[in-house]
């Protein structure tokens, strides 16, 4: 049995589109548009995307708080929305954004470069490319 999205003013032609997991939420990578840095990834159901889209700032479904949060209201960390994209099977999003300030709640500019599991191919770790 599936369940009915809320309403959302997310346009018809682009919540059509979109693969959602059985939660209705759909994976959505921050991008540091100007570097390629990845910044964070954040979960997003029709209504937190029409909003990224439509605001700005980036705005996100908190699985555990089960409400919507933007990037940077407490914190003053910001996400400045630049484009907004669908991978090729349209079940991740992908959001370049101007970041101001440390996109990780720990404080980190990133949430990935606190935990490396693998250096860069070139660091000569073992298994990589000779």
């Amino acid at each position: 049995m599936t369940s009915t999205p809320p309403p959302s003013g997310l346009a018809p032609e682009i919540a059509a589109r979109l693969k959602r997991g059985p939660d209705g939420l759909v994976p959505a990578i921050a991008q540091q548009y100007d570097t390629g840095e990845v910044l964070m990834l954040g979960w997003m159901d029709d209504e937190a995307l029409h909003r990224t889209l439509t605001t700005g700032r980036c705005t996100y479904w908190s699985r555990s708080r089960r409400a919507y949060w933007v990037k940077g209201d407490t914190s003053g960390h910001v996400q400045w929305v630049k484009s907004v994209a669908l991978d090729c099977d349209a079940d991740t999003v992908l959001v370049k954004v101007d970041q101001v300030g440390a996109a990780c709640h720990t404080g980190d500019r990133t949430c990935f470069d606190a935990d490396v599991l693998l250096k860069d191919a070139d660091s000569g770790a073992p298994g990589a490319d000779q």
